[in-house]
C-alpha cells in the first residue's frame, strides 16, 4: 500500500477510513482517519453522475476508452457541464435544468 500512496499525485491533505493498513502508511501531507461516512455522500454522488452520464466510466465493456486523451476530454466536458449546472441549479432551483442544456456549441 506504500508504494500505492508514494505514487499517487502529491497533495496536502489525505482522507481515508478506518482500515487499519491506512494508519500505519506514510503521507506527504496531513492525513485524517474519517471513522464514518459523513463525509463521503458527496463525493459517491458525483462518482454516480459520472458513471450515469459517461458509460465509458461504468464498465469496461464496448464503451471503454482506448485513448486516455478521448477519456480526459469526455471527463473535462462533462466537469464543465456538471459545474454550469449546479451554478445554474442554485441561482434558478425552481427551473429545470439538464446537463445536455450546458454544452457548449460550437459557432
Amino acid at each position: 500500500m506504500q508504494d500505492v500512496v508514494d505514487s499517487a499525485p502529491a497533495s496536502r491533505w489525505y482522507y481515508s477510513d478506518a482500515f487499519p493498513v491506512y494508519e500505519y502508511l506514510i503521507y506527504p501531507g496531513i492525513h485524517f482517519m474519517m471513522r464514518d461516512k459523513s463525509q463521503t455522500y458527496s463525493v459517491e454522488g458525483d462518482n454516480s453522475d459520472l458513471r450515469h452520464y459517461l458509460a465509458r466510466l461504468a464498465r469496461r465493456s464496448r464503451c471503454f476508452s482506448r485513448c486516455p486523451l478521448a477519456l480526459q476530454c469526455a471527463v473535462r466536458l462533462f466537469v464543465y457541464c456538471y459545474n454550469a449546472r449546479q451554478l445554474y441549479k442554485q441561482l434558478f432551483p425552481s427551473y429545470p435544468a439538464h446537463l445536455i442544456d450546458f454544452l457548449p456549441t460550437l459557432s
